[in-house]
């Protein structure tokens, strides 16, 4: 259930290698980018926490992440990009989001 987002296959060549390394784990519906800005945050910061994730693995963590997604779900944080009814696509954004 945890583990980062998978996202569509059209993005895999526009990941650095630092990034790739978020698929050294099993995807997820929730994961550490989902609680921490979800679609209000940028690409670069979503793969960053993703990547985070996979250095800091554990089953506490996991939990963590699972209660957390609970209460954000119920707060309804982080939904909506401003200008975007959910987040822009990968690489749509500034020449350092295309570098993502």
């Amino acid at each position: 259930m945890v583990g980062p987002r998978p996202l569509l296959l059209e993005y895999l060549d526009r990941y650095t290698p630092e990034q790739m390394r978020r698929h050294e784990v099993m995807s997820g519906i929730t994961g550490w980018a989902q609680i921490n800005g979800r679609n209000t945050t940028t690409w670069e910061r979503k793969l960053a926490l993703d990547v985070y994730y996979v250095d800091h693995i554990s089953l506490a963590f996991d939990l963590k992440i699972l209660i957390l997604t609970v209460w954000k779900t119920l707060k309804r944080e982080g939904i909506n990009q401003s200008e975007h009814a959910t987040v822009e696509n990968f690489g749509d954004g500034s020449q350092s989001e295309a570098q993502e």
